[in-house]
């Protein structure tokens, strides 16, 4: 291992029965990272977690944490701990309790177990709540209660498995900010399961994108949304607009006419991606890709009007002080830097 990477997963498959759910699955995590396992239903991110909580036994492959070999030990030997989608909390003992049972198990002395309890739930903003019963607490208190008890164990690693999935929008909304505020105060490695795009953009330092049991694209969020490597990931994080292609000498020819690139494709025909935020409006002066379309739609979504534009399916966002309506013929420019080659 490296000097910063504290998580190495080297060629982790697993089946259940005929299906295979992760195909020799390879990744690194560095000390103090936040990192996300993003992806739909199905393509292995939760098992994978569950694989390096020691909750699932992997087929074939190794996971080294700190330098030591993970799989062979049982789930209660590693030096990690897990938050579940259901918090997993005790109904009939309060805060403090929940907090605090972990420890007690481990026969750790009272007067430390007073003093780690309090700690924790002074830092995450618990302690008037600590007499409370936790059937008293709303769906976020029970979320920062559920990572305390996780904490109180100064885990290596802290695991998360779609932890925010219970909770409203708006309230999700806050405690994700909070989430990322205190794994950037502990200086502790996080790795969080999601589905959910927005959460992962949010919480992340890289973002590992899952499909199929592989991993398809890892890199912080900007890069893994700003340049997407395949169409999986350019549609599943956010909109994108997918643009067929034929490679020419000067560019690529596509259905709106030639477009020039800033990076030639290596295939003969292939995908182009590019944001619905990136198209811009045209200013009317000479620009690369420059097209003239008809608003066939126009959406207004407070901030920004959602355009759809005909012949074709380009879809754009603009300015809402833009006064354009369904019916105009717009000039817009696709930025030959926006345009993104997928490999697929």
């Amino acid at each position: 291992m490296t000097r910063d990477e504290q998580l190495r997963i080297s060629d982790i498959s697993k089946s259940f029965g005929s299906t295979l759910v992760l195909d020799h699955v390879h990744a690194s995590v560095e000390r103090g990272e936040f990192i996300t396992l993003l992806g739909p239903s199905g393509c292995g991110k939760t098992t994978l977690l569950r694989i390096i909580a020691g909750l699932e036994r992997a087929d074939e492959g190794t996971i080294v944490l700190d330098g030591a070999d993970l799989l062979p030990l049982p789930a209660n030997r590693r030096p990690l701990n897990m938050v579940f989608q259901n918090y997993a909390l005790f109904p009939h003992l309060n805060v403090f309790d929940n907090v605090a049972f972990g420890l007690r198990i481990r026969r750790i002395a009272e007067s430390e177990v007073m003093t780690r309890v309090r700690a924790v739930l002074d830092m995450i903003q618990l302690a008037p709540l600590a007499m409370r019963r936790t059937s008293q607490l709303s769906g976020g208190q029970k979320q920062r209660v559920a990572l305390a008890r996780a904490l109180v164990n100064e885990p290596a690693l802290l695991l998360l498995d779609e932890p925010m999935s219970a909770l409203d929008a708006k309230l999700r909304a806050e405690v994700r900010v909070e989430l990322r505020q205190l794994q950037r105060r502990l200086g502790k490695t996080f790795v969080l399961v999601t589905h959910d795009q927005d959460e992962a953009m949010t919480v992340s330092d890289r973002i590992l994108v899952m499909n199929g049991g592989k991993i398809e694209q890892a890199g912080p969020p900007s890069e893994v949304y700003d340049h997407p490597s395949t169409r999986f990931v350019a549609e599943f994080l956010g909109a994108a607009n997918l643009i067929d292609a034929t490679r020419t000498e000067n560019g690529v020819e596509t259905c709106y006419g030639p477009l020039k690139l800033s990076r030639g494709p290596s295939w003969e025909r292939g995908t182009l991606a590019i944001r619905p935020e990136r198209i811009r409006v045209s200013a009317g002066e000479p620009a690369p890709n420059r097209l003239r379309l008809r608003a066939r739609d126009v959406v207004y979504r407070g901030d920004h009007f959602d355009v759809f534009l005909e012949p074709g399916n380009l879809r754009m966002w603009c300015e809402s002080s833009n006064a354009l309506r369904a019916g105009d013929e717009v000039a817009i420019e696709l930025p030959p830097e926006h345009l993104e080659v997928l490999r697929d």
